[in-house]
């Protein structure tokens, strides 16, 4: 008996992605052995506005480099919608798993970019639908859509709230005080919509307070977040363990499924399980921690498959 979905069925959400700039080749070559569920080929913050023309043409190499311990690769496209379309145009390919769209204002803005997506995917023989989306809020106007961008097309997996551009964007300071709130509105967003939450409740430029930044990561878990993109190696093991079900977690969500099972058998809609009354709500949660923990299994299996391969 299954009691609960898991939502985006068979996608894996990455635990940590790291943003490289896709034109710095020391970077590049390096990021495979970060061990990162995901590269985030960065053609916007961190490219120079001259520059950005030659980085679209680097995603091409650079993807096969990344991605050569296993790990997905997305790229991060630009906002204005002439850079983005010529983004587009240029890097979505069978070697790239998803984009990470900045700057979206509406349902429609995203719905737009889908369909040129479409048309890429078909002239270049990927597979449709192959191209996933991170859709990700930065600014005070696009926050009250996020429910409808969220929701806003099939290809929209995983949702963010980009901390530094939304922070500067109220003029306020991105400590986790300040975005508490929008952050839980994008857990319950993501989750409204049946997709992903991704990020921390803090802003990923503070890496070097590692056991600070060990306490946003399982905080934020337990606020709904399931992974986070960062911007410095020393934290890629930090989002990785933070992120994953605790093996004690994962047994003791299996037992009470069981048990719960048990008692539904005999025509029971609660049950005590050691020493607390539990009920659907609950087991609910129990199954998706199965089920993610799981996914991520068979998420690490593959990638020491590809590693052995080498």
């Amino acid at each position: 008996m299954s009691i609960a979905g898991s939502g985006n069925a068979g996608f894996t959400v990455w635990r940590s992605m790291m943003f490289v700039p896709v034109n710095v080749r020391k970077y590049v070559d390096k990021a495979h052995e970060r061990g990162a569920d995901a590269i985030i080929l960065d053609l916007e913050d961190s490219i120079a506005p001259n520059d950005k023309a030659a980085a679209r043409d680097m995603v091409a190499a650079a993807a096969p480099l990344v991605s050569r311990n296993g790990a997905d690769v997305i790229v991060r496209i630009n906002r204005p919608i002439e850079l983005a379309i010529r983004d587009i145009e240029t890097v979505v390919s069978a070697g790239v798993e998803a984009l990470m769209v900045p700057k979206l204002d509406s349902a429609g803005h995203v719905r737009l970019l889908a369909e040129l997506v479409d048309t890429v995917e078909r002239a270049k023989g990927v597979p449709f639908g192959q191209t996933k989306f991170i859709a990700m809020i930065e600014t005070a106007a696009a926050f009250p859509r996020m429910f409808e961008i969220a929701s806003a097309h099939p290809r929209v997996v995983a949702l963010t709230l980009g901390s530094e551009d939304f922070a500067s964007s109220l003029c306020a300071e991105p400590d986790a005080e300040m975005l508490l709130y929008p952050k839980q509105q994008c857990v319950i967003a993501a989750r409204a919509a049946g997709i992903t939450p991704v990020g921390t409740i803090g802003s990923v430029a503070n890496f070097a307070d590692v056991e600070g930044y060990r306490k946003t990561i399982r905080r934020s878990a337990r606020f709904g977040f399931e992974g986070s993109a960062c911007i410095h190696p020393s934290t890629v093991p930090l989002l990785n363990e933070g992120f994953t079900p605790a093996a004690e977690q994962v047994d003791r969500a299996h037992r009470m499924v069981a048990a719960y099972k048990e008692a539904y058998a005999q025509g029971r809609g609660s049950v005590t399980f050691e020493g607390k009354m539990i009920d659907i709500p609950i087991v609910e949660r129990a199954e998706r921690l199965i089920d993610r923990a799981e996914r991520l299994a068979a998420r690490e299996a593959r990638r020491q498959a590809i590693r052995e391969a080498r």
